[in-house]
This record gives C-alpha cells, sequence and structure tokens, in this order.
C-alpha cells in the first residue's frame, strides 16, 4: 500500500499534519531502503556553521619550563605590558628571568547558535621556546573572529596530554607535545553569531559529500514524504526546501528533514594508493576489463672481494699485489601469469592478486600497468 501525504506549508496546522503523517508512515511499516541513512548524515543545513576564533595570551606559572628572555622578547614586551596595566613599572636595564612564563595561541570553535554566557573549549599552543605547558594557568585573552570582533574571553588551568623530562647531560625525552594542551570550557562566550535562520521561503541542504545521485533522492524522498515540489535539488550538493516562516515550526520541521532516510548514491570507482605506507583502497565499483598480467622479479646481487697475488717464494722479482674480483649473480623469479575477465569485480582482482603472491608494491605495479593498458575503470589515485 502506498501512503502518501501532501504538504501546504502556507496553512495553519500544516506541519502538525505532516508529522502526523510521517508517525502513520512508520506505524504501518513504510520499510527504508536496505542502505539507507538519515538525511542528518548526509547534510547540513546552509548557514548553520562553526566559526573559529584565535587570540594571544600569557601561560604563567610553569616550572621553568617556559619561554626564556634571549628567544622570545615578545614575551617579555607582553608581561611589561601586563604589569603596566596593573600599575607595575618595571625598573629600565634590568633582564627578569620569564621562564615561569610562555606566550601562547588561543584557538578555538564558536558553534552555531551559541548564546553569550555559554562556555566552549579552547586549545592553547606555545608560540616561543616553552618546553611544557604542563601545571600552567591562561591569562584572561580575548579571542576574536575573522571580522576583529572579540566573540569570547579564555581563561583557566591548561590540561596537558604529554610530558617532557631533561637529564644534566643534555638527553631528554618526550611523551606526545607537551607544548600544546586544551582547556574544557575555558571561554566565554561574549557575543553571538548572527545566523540567518528565518525570513527566507526556503532552506537549503549541502550535502557532505557532492554527488547528483544523491542529491536527486534526497530531492525525491523528502517530496514522498511532504508532497510533490517541495524539495529540488539545485546541483550535486544543495537542495532547497519550502519552510515555514515561523521560527518554533521550522526547528520542528528541520528535525523532521533529518530524520528522513534516503539511500545514497553509489561512490566513484577509485583505487587510492598511499605512496607513503603502501596502502592500496579499492572501492567497490572498480572493474577490469579482458587483459591478462604477468608479474615476476628479477634480483641481481653483487659481491665485491679482494684477492691477494703473490709472487713465488724463491723469485727475485715481483711484489705482493691485491686484485678486485666482482661476482654477478641474477635470479628471476617465475612470472605468475592471471587472466582478468571482462567486468570482473572487486573480490575477483583480490584474489588473482593474493594467489601469485604479490605485496602492496606489486599490487600498485600491476594497477597502474593496467591503467596505461586502459584496462582499469577507475580512477587511481595517489596520496
Amino acid at each position: 500500500m502506498n501512503h502518501r501525504t501532501s504538504l501546504s506549508l502556507t496553512r495553519p496546522g500544516a506541519l502538525r499534519l505532516a508529522l502526523t503523517a510521517l508517525a502513520a508512515l512508520t506505524v504501518f511499516g513504510a520499510a527504508a531502503p536496505v542502505h539507507a541513512e538519515r538525511i542528518k548524515d548526509i547534510a547540513m543545513v546552509a548557514g548553520v556553521r562553526t566559526n573559529q576564533l584565535v587570540g594571544y595570551g600569557l601561560v604563567v606559572g610553569l616550572n621553568g619550563t617556559g619561554d626564556q628572555t634571549t628567544m622570545a622578547p615578545f614575551t617579555m614586551q607582553s608581561v611589561e605590558n601586563l604589569l603596566q596595566r596593573f600599575g607595575v613599572t618595571i625598573p629600565p636595564n634590568t633582564n627578569p628571568m620569564i621562564n615561569n612564563v610562555a606566550a601562547v595561541t588561543i584557538t578555538a570553535e564558536l558553534p552555531p547558535f551559541v548564546k553569550p554566557g555559554q562556555t566552549i573549549d579552547v586549545t592553547v599552543a606555545s608560540i616561543g621556546d616553552a618546553q611544557s605547558l604542563r601545571g600552567g594557568n591562561l591569562l584572561l585573552s580575548a579571542l576574536r573572529g575573522a571580522d576583529g570582533e572579540v566573540y569570547a574571553m579564555a581563561q583557566g588551568n591548561v590540561l596537558i596530554s604529554g610530558f617532557g623530562v631533561q637529564g644534566k647531560d643534555g638527553s631528554k625525552m618526550s611523551l606526545n607535545v607537551p607544548s600544546s594542551g586544551r582547556i574544557p570550557n575555558g571561554a566565554t562566550v561574549e557575543r553571538a553569531v548572527p545566523v540567518h535562520f528565518t525570513g527566507d521561503a526556503h532552506i537549503v541542504l549541502n550535502l557532505n559529500t557532492p554527488d547528483f545521485t544523491t542529491a536527486a533522492r534526497v530531492a525525491a524522498g523528502i517530496n514522498k514524504v511532504l508532497g510533490e515540489d517541495t524539495a529540488e535539488a539545485l546541483d550535486a550538493v544543495s537542495v532547497r526546501v519550502k519552510a515555514p516562516q515561523s521560527a518554533d515550526q521550522r526547528t520542528a520541521f528541520i528535525a523532521m528533514l533529518e530524520d528522513i532516510q534516503v539511500d545514497p548514491g553509489e561512490a566513484p570507482a577509485r583505487v587510492i594508493i598511499n605512496s607513503r605506507t603502501g596502502t592500496v583502497v579499492i572501492s567497490s565499483q572498480v572493474r577490469v576489463s579482458a587483459a591478462a598480467v604477468a608479474h615476476g622479479s628479477l634480483s641481481v646481487t653483487i659481491t665485491e672481494r679482494q684477492d691477494v697475488s703473490q709472487p713465488n717464494p724463491f723469485s727475485q722479482t715481483g711484489t705482493t699485489v691485491t686484485t678486485q674480483r666482482s661476482t654477478i649473480d641474477v635470479k628471476q623469479s617465475d612470472a605468475h601469469m592471471f587472466v582478468f575477465q571482462a567486468g570482473v569485480n572487486l573480490d575477483e582482482i583480490v584474489r588473482a592478486v593474493n594467489e601469485v603472491g604479490a605485496a602492496p608494491s606489486d599490487l600498485v605495479a600491476i594497477l597502474e600497468a593496467l591503467r596505461e593498458a586502459g584496462a582499469l575503470r577507475a580512477q587511481l589515485i595517489v596520496i
């Protein structure tokens, strides 16, 4: 039985009708596709995004692991400016030790819809030659956005996951990175980022991974639940959806959209090769046309040694000399040949390569040769 509900977004109570219809679909057993995913997991609402914040500050209270005076003059300048704000004047021609202080950068992400008074996590990292920030305390610092405005104020104890120790003979050992750390809930939001959530007759869903098939299926899935002409795919990323004007109804409407399940399109056929680790990843859509592959290895060994040449024991002429002798040995293992039939899938490719005992480097060579021969139906990407 095909259940279908149309929704007029301009009538009062239309959203309630849509929610009731969606619940009815669940009760009557409207089965989702086998590989269905929620729209929440594959797309996000346009304009609802995080914003990056950055600041500069001082971490104090370090146990001699802070910046050195000669290596980080900006730290000394920051300390002097800080003390002057509190009415403390440093006498001229003085060189105070500041190895208990470290200059740091402060970064944070401002989530969407966050309000003044809420707290966010911050990350601090040394920009001088401080060895460790363990046990330090970040002094009150401003966090600014790309527009130069202050959006949060950060302060608190720095938590470090690593450590570093050093002996008097210069030997040292460190675990992780002790020169950076985090302050959970270390910044208080002072200004909210305006989000244009209402005022437009439509909302736009942007896919996390661009794909024309997925965009078309998202629009079709929304129209199946909420009625025809509710959603339209604009391109491989964006899907425009008609939405209520009221903020309360729009919030519930988006919550309902995010719970709709669709069947995403298959990823393109790709072979990913990591040149540093030798890892090879083959997607399920990779196909190989008819081809025969012979793969063997050639081993060349060159041995160098010196021989001593002496004259006869009773010879009156001649001297003892050394001569160079080189031995070259060439070995070639039997080349295993296997045949790919037209349209073989991933399982057959892996099975054929494993049968000849090919290493990851051998597999890369085989795949590159298949691509040059025009038999590999996939993109070959080296990272």
